[in-house]
């Protein structure tokens, strides 16, 4: 039998499609624990099913985190790009027999965690993505929907379809990884050469990178646009920051980059590929949103005991 305990990889899985922020996913999911140890022990045993319990409070408590998030965006310094997340298998885990999990390895990292895809969920309404996100994603009926969204079924029916419309602008075919990994690779040394013809045969003319320093690091404050622009841009940062490491890693489930400098991690970057140039490039500076990698950075650095 599964005790609630049991259910904190799926419960991190839902609030972190629905948040965007692991950082607030873990508190959502805190909050739920909290408020399930706050039942007497007869209420707790009445429940049939926990996890079941746990997901719908789980869902109601980033359904209003997602609400009070737009006036607090809108107060954002720069732009908002969602937690980028590392894959826990290109990392050197740390103190050996060390029991710790960061709650980053409990998110799967798949389609519903890709860049892209997490930027376009931000143009959702909160009860279109926390609609949508249970029913499309994980598989819950409408019927458990409406329990969290608190409408109709038939209501959160129109709320995932709502949705679905957002994400059905047209996208060229789909680039496999490994070209994807080759073009991201292909970055890496044009902007470590700082070669800025290079970098413009990688970029789609009508490319766009966007910067995240959340007011706290230098970040560009407007969205970048345009191949030239932007292989401008990358190659003079290169200059301007001397013995800048470029690493590839994977950043929510796609080939992307880690710069670090003196061997801390100062940017996370995601791409979109389409038509086999880059397309979109997403740079999280916040570091406030890289404790993840940070963390494995403090893990690998450890002398195993």
């Amino acid at each position: 039998m599964t005790t609630p305990t049991d259910e904190r990889r799926q419960l991190i899985n839902v609030a972190y499609r629905l948040l965007g922020s692991l950082a607030d996913a873990e508190d959502a999911v805190q909050e739920a624990f909290a408020r399930w140890y706050a039942l007497t022990r007869e209420q707790r045993e009445a429940i049939a099913s926990p996890g079941a319990w746990l997901t719908t409070v789980v869902g109601r408590i980033c359904l209003d985190v997602l609400g009070s998030a737009r006036a607090r965006r809108e107060r954002y310094v720069g732009e908002w790009i969602p937690e980028p997340l590392p894959d826990p298998g290109e990392w050197i885990s740390g103190r050996s027999g060390s029991t710790t999990v960061d709650p980053a390895d409990r998110v799967t990292l798949d389609e519903s965690v890709n860049m892209a895809f997490l930027v376009v969920l931000e143009s959702m309404t909160p009860a279109e993505r926390v609609a949508f996100i249970l029913h499309d994603v994980f598989r819950y009926s409408f019927a458990e929907v409406a329990d969290v969204v608190g409408r109709t079924p038939a209501a959160c029916r129109q709320l995932a379809s709502s949705a679905r419309r957002r994400l059905r602008t047209p996208r060229p075919s789909e680039t496999p990884t490994a070209r994807r990994a080759e073009l991201v690779r292909a970055f890496r040394d044009a902007w470590g050469a700082a070669d800025i013809d290079a970098l413009v045969e990688l970029l789609a003319p009508d490319a766009t990178a966007i910067g995240d320093g959340g007011g706290l690091v230098t970040a560009a404050p407007r969205p970048v646009e345009g191949a030239e622009r932007i292989a401008r841009f990358f190659a003079d940062r290169a200059a301007a920051v001397p013995g800048m490491t470029m690493l590839e890693r994977t950043v929510n489930g796609q080939p992307g980059l880690v710069t670090q400098v003196d061997d801390v991690t100062v940017a996370v970057l995601a791409f979109d590929v389409a038509d086999d140039r880059i397309t979109r490039i997403w740079a999280v500076l916040n570091p406030l949103k890289l404790r993840p990698w940070r963390a494995r950075e403090l893990r690998r650095g450890a002398d195993p005991e």
